[in-house]
């Protein structure tokens, strides 16, 4: 388990992001579509998993849309955003913003949040994932993870390209 806060307030994760050099966690996610989004579906890319609890919600919105300018300029990158949100509300936010490139997926029907250890256990957000990023490159292998420790914070981009 980890420990983030919310304005503060300290609450705990179901299990912890899988460590810097093992095999990333197989996940089945939902997309706009309502079709299966599976890991293996990005094979030979590299990956960037942008883990939020809601588009709702300033923060998240924010990172969503940095991560799809990201995505425009990274070479054999698959960037995918992750949350509880249903896929129709993500569907309709990328729209809204036009954004393009990247990939939602929901955690609806998903063991995802449990899988990444990155769903919050108990306080408001139960349920819904903490924010945290995990790059795994070409073999399916994690090469980089944040959780972020202020859920209200957004992620350290730089550290993310640097990885890439």
């Amino acid at each position: 388990m980890a420990i983030v806060t919310l304005r503060g307030t300290e609450f705990e994760t179901v299990g912890e992001l899988p460590p810097k050099g093992s095999p990333a966690p197989d996940f089945r996610l939902t997309g706009a579509d309502l079709n299966e989004i599976k890991m293996v579906d990005f094979s030979g890319q590299r990956i960037v998993l942008n883990i939020f609890p809601s588009l709702d919600t300033s923060p998240c919105a924010l990172s969503v849309k940095r991560f799809d300018e990201l995505a425009g300029e990274l070479e054999n990158t698959a960037v995918l955003c992750v949350s509880a949100d249903l896929p129709f509300a993500q569907a309709r936010f990328c729209g809204a913003e036009g954004l393009g490139n990247v990939v939602t997926g929901s955690t609806f029907r998903s063991s995802f949040g449990e899988d990444y250890g990155a769903m919050f256990r108990n306080g408001p957000l139960a349920g819904l994932l903490s924010r945290s990023v995990v790059v795994i490159d070409t073999d399916g292998r994690v090469i980089h993870t944040q959780q972020v420790s202020e859920t209200t914070d957004e992620p350290d981009y730089e550290a993310v390209i640097a990885v890439l």
